[in-house]
């Protein structure tokens, strides 16, 4: 079977399609044919070694996938050849088949696509975590995201409106704040490219100010970092949550001084991590996605999708933060 893989360190350029051996179905997994591979950010990171996990090479990336169950491994139940389900790898996605474990495995609704199915969970579930466990994001809050139009942030956007909360969206461009409005926000705030000087990281704080009003914001959804987090910061109501999701824009250096004016909370937000100290919670999380999902109060933005021979493209658009919503790879 076919698989792109990562030979070396270096970016997508540096990927190549090679055949490997099929896997099977050991005991506890499911083999499954894959029809879609959604990309996130650190597929980005890990083929450059940069992720805080380093697979041994040669690896796949992609890191959640939908498809077609083709064998069961002994012990497993709930599941059967036909079966149309979802997970999330990790990495290894990028192949026409991989053995997953059952227990991440999720069946995937009758009327939805390979694509959708596979855009759900990791942006939806780092999403529900950081608002709910993380945030304690209540009804009538007031919700910023930063890079509000990528996966996470446009998942961000839908849950807080659907959790009843004032959601305003930060993001680049008047093409993605159109995005973010049509997904629920309130408003949304246009800030410029970084590295920002005092004056320039003054003005950004400004902004937030202006939409945010006196009351500032309850809960702050960092998907970017770099330049953007302290401008941010600076807009956080008294006792609010700031949650430090990802880095596209580097790690920033938080002065902690503001944590102190603000009596503020900085939490980290590592979903893999949760889910697998908790997955009985993560399992509920999941559970009540599916529910959202079938309500129509979210639906992944799936917005371009790349044939699997050009799955290098697609995780090299991600990486140009042009992207809006979730980037997708079809096989099959």
């Amino acid at each position: 079977m076919k698989a792109l893989l990562s030979t070396t360190v270096g970016g997508p350029e540096t990927l190549v399609m090679q055949d490997i051996a099929e896997p099977v179905a050991g005991a506890g997994q499911l083999l499954v044919a894959v029809k879609a591979c959604a990309i996130n950010f650190p597929d980005v990171l890990i083929i450059e070694d940069k992720y805080q996990i380093k697979p041994p090479r040669p690896f796949a990336p992609g890191g959640e996938i939908a498809g077609v169950v083709e064998a069961v491994g002994d012990g497993v139940t709930g599941f059967k050849p036909g079966d149309r389900v979802i997970a999330v790898t990790g990495h290894g996605g990028l192949v026409e088949k991989v053995a997953i474990p059952a227990a991440s495995a999720y069946h995937l609704p009758e009327g939805r696509s390979f694509a959708d199915g596979a855009a759900l969970l990791l942006t939806y579930a780092t999403s529900i975590h950081a608002l709910v466990d993380r945030g304690r994001l209540q009804e009538g809050e007031t919700l910023l995201v930063l890079g509000a139009a990528g996966g996470v942030g446009l998942a961000a956007v839908e849950l807080g409106v659907a959790f009843g909360a004032r959601v305003i969206g930060a993001v680049s461009t008047e093409e993605k704040a159109v995005a973010v409005r049509a997904a629920g926000a309130s408003d949304v705030v246009l800030y410029g490219s970084a590295p920002f000087d005092r004056d320039q990281s003054k003005a950004l704080a400004d902004s937030f100010k202006g939409v945010l009003g006196s009351g500032g914001a309850d809960v702050i959804y960092d998907a970017v970092g770099g330049d953007y987090c302290e401008p941010a910061l600076r807009s956080i109501a008294w006792e609010g949550r700031y949650l430090v999701v990802g880095f596209p824009a580097g790690i920033p250096k938080l002065p902690l001084n503001l944590t102190l004016l603000k009596s503020c909370d900085v939490c980290g937000v590592f979903w893999g991590a949760f889910a697998a100290r908790s997955p009985a919670k993560n399992a509920d999380h999941i559970a009540r996605l599916f529910r959202l999902w079938a309500e129509g109060k979210i639906a992944p933005k799936v917005t371009e999708t790349f044939p699997f021979e050009r799955g290098g493209d697609a995780i090299a658009h991600l990486a140009s933060r042009k992207a809006i919503g979730k980037v997708v790879v079809t096989l099959g």
